[in-house]
């Protein structure tokens, strides 16, 4: 039986009804916000500078009160397991729904080391300690996208698990088509672009003996409505959802994604990656592209001919074809490519 929880942070549980109160976007006077928390209106201002600390944009409209401009579609835990799939549903064990976490990943990796967390799934209002592929920081303003991650145990080693993060990208541009979402591609091994801009990132951790029993987290960050201030973090060409496809609710947004990712974890062990490579390559952004690979050792420039069976990229190089299991590629400056 799934087990359903909203966490609320002790930092944010006193200010939580005042964010419930401007969620709409509406604008509510300083008296109205007063008597439906049942506090002063200076204890109002006081909690509406905790949300601006959130790096949420409260503006005071002159003689009529205060709003969050745009609203704020919040999370909820029950709303997306209202919206789970007949084959889903039974696949999901625990969903956490948190204010604010240090990292989603974090939580599941630690529940997994200590024997839990198989089919758990953690979200995340906000992140604070957000992580992204070698040790980069994702951006994660409150209320601004998804950040959630799924917990997964598996017998047979990690050699089962080749290609999963391009499996996980096709399951993710899968949920963006149930919402009409246009020009969504997939940028080996872990991006999802949209118009030519990175929409959302996958991490995969590994718990576990490698070669026996082993488990996987397979964290996703997406891009919905980012303000100004954050995205002056991001040093990639980026793009959030609300910019191509307006009004997406999170919360259903975010059951669509487990409605594929769930099912997409229970049968890839027997698989693998082949059923899912020919989806890849249909998705494939750099597909007969000139890029450059750049590795931990050396870069390697030539043009991108798809992966092979197991996901590794496949460069043509000089006449000759490589394999390449790890790296991250760009267009070619020549290209007129970053």
């Amino acid at each position: 039986m799934v087990q359903i929880k909203s966490a609320e942070s002790k930092a944010l549980s006193q200010i939580r009804p005042l964010l419930l109160l401007l969620a709409d976007g509406r604008v509510h006077s300083g008296e109205f916000l007063g008597e439906a928390l049942g506090v002063s209106r200076a204890a109002v201002w006081k909690q509406l500078q905790k949300l601006e600390q959130l790096g949420l944009v409260v503006e005071s409209v002159k003689g009529r009160g205060y709003q969050l401009p745009g609203g704020l579609d919040l999370l909820d835990a029950e709303t997306i397991s209202s919206h789970l799939s007949a084959e889903a549903k039974p696949l999901l064990q625990q969903l956490q729904v948190h204010d604010q976490v240090d990292s989603t990943n974090a939580r599941v990796l630690s529940a997994l080391e200590a024997g839990r967390g198989h089919g758990q799934v953690v979200l995340a209002e906000q992140q604070t300690a957000g992580r992204g592929r070698r040790g980069r920081s994702w951006a994660s303003p409150f209320g601004a996208g998804v950040s959630v991650s799924l917990g997964w145990q598996f017998q047979g080693g990690v050699q089962l698990l080749e290609g999963l993060s391009l499996a996980v990208g096709v399951a993710l541009a899968r949920a963006l088509a149930v919402f009409d979402v246009p020009d969504v591609r997939l940028k080996w091994p872990n991006d999802v672009w949209c118009q030519g801009r990175k929409l959302a990132g996958v991490l995969l951790e590994l718990s576990g003996d490698l070669t026996d029993r082993c488990a996987v987290v397979v964290g996703i960050g997406l891009n919905m409505r980012l303000p100004a201030a954050a995205a002056g973090t991001i040093d990639q060409p980026w793009i959030d959802l609300e910019q191509v496809r307006p009004g997406i609710s999170r919360n259903r947004l975010v059951a669509e994604m487990l409605n594929q990712l769930l099912p997409l974890l229970d049968t890839y062990p027997a698989g693998g990656f082949a059923p899912w490579r020919e989806p890849w390559q249909a998705l494939d952004q750099f597909a007969g592209a000139e890029v450059c690979l750049q590795s931990a050792q050396q870069r390697w420039c030539g043009i991108e001919r798809g992966v092979d069976k197991s996901g590794a990229l496949l460069l043509e190089t000089d006449g000759d074809l490589r394999t390449f299991h790890g790296g991250e590629i760009s267009l070619r400056p020549a290209s007129g490519g970053a």
